[in-house]
């Protein structure tokens, strides 16, 4: 078997600033994903979702425990600065607040900005830039400012930005947390575009639980400790222990949970819409 692409390994951190119980943010927590994986994070404000995502980008570094991407160990003291480059190319983020990511005055000029600070050549950088704006739907804004945009726009920008320097993982840090419905659906969309089709490995930090039903699994988080990990229909077929931890389960699947509790007989997994209507349907054809 290959090694996972993302090993994390009895990983810790306390914030020096913490309250005086000096709770750790991340305790113990031990995690594998494999390379081409979306893996969605989910847990109440406070249990370690965003923590996570700044150690694997390696914004911050851990008290304690190791992790290990493509082979390489981020948290070792030997990394040279090279190393250190090469490892933040390899894995790229994109935050909750798309203004705080735009720092051109010209939407192809932001996409730019990466790249030439890596010293990619110009030719280069121009073809990267063209290719990441159209594959995010992009293209026709490039010479437009950021702040015309809208906020979904906004975030792809922001994707195509963190995709031209060719990442083989993509962290969304509650990337969609700001957007309304419509420019939810444009970056959800871009993301699993990212998954499927150019096979990116994805962690998606998120308290949407239709967002974490997309993912390939889920991963809870609560209180700085693992505490689910398993398929969206596994995790989501847990609610006493998601509720307890300050979540929910999404609304379609509670109404099948609902529906089995009166008798009726759905035979299969609800993680969606789409699967709560069919099981109703099949249910209804059998009846």
């Amino acid at each position: 078997m290959s090694e996972p692409f993302i090993k994390i390994e009895n990983l810790s951190y306390l914030y020096e600033d913490d309250s005086v119980d000096n709770s750790p943010a991340l305790e113990g927590l031990s995690l594998e994903i494999t390379k081409g994986e979306f893996v969605a994070v989910l847990g109440h404000n406070g249990s370690g979702k965003s923590t996570l995502a700044k150690l694997l980008n390696m914004i911050l570094t851990p008290t304690k425990g190791k992790i290990i991407i493509d082979g390489k160990d981020i948290t070792s003291e030997a990394l040279s600065d090279d190393d250190v480059l090469s490892l933040r190319r390899t894995v790229g983020m994109v935050f909750q607040n798309p203004d705080n990511q735009l720092v051109a005055t010209i939407v192809e000029d932001d996409v730019a900005f990466g790249l030439e600070n890596l010293g990619i050549p110009s030719d280069e950088i121009r073809r990267r830039v063209d290719e990441a704006l159209s594959d995010f739907g992009m293209l026709e804004y490039a010479k437009h400012e950021p702040h015309r945009l809208s906020g979904g726009q906004k975030q792809r920008v922001a994707i195509a930005g963190v995709m031209a320097m060719r990442p083989e993982c993509v962290i969304f840090d509650e990337s969609t947390a700001m957007l309304d419905p419509l420019g939810r659906k444009e970056v959800l969309d871009s993301i699993l575009k990212l998954n499927r089709e150019k096979q990116v490995t994805v962690i998606m930090i998120t308290h949407y639980m239709d967002e974490a039903a997309l993912a390939d699994r889920i991963v809870v988080l609560n209180d700085g400790k693992m505490l689910i990990d398993g398929t969206p229909s596994e995790v989501f077929e847990k609610e006493r222990m998601l509720l307890d931890a300050g979540l929910a389960i999404p609304q379609c699947t509670e109404l099948v949970h609902r529906l089995r509790d009166s008798g009726i007989v759905l035979d299969g997994d609800c993680v969606d819409l789409d699967d709560c209507v069919e099981l109703i349907a099949n249910s209804i054809k059998i009846i």
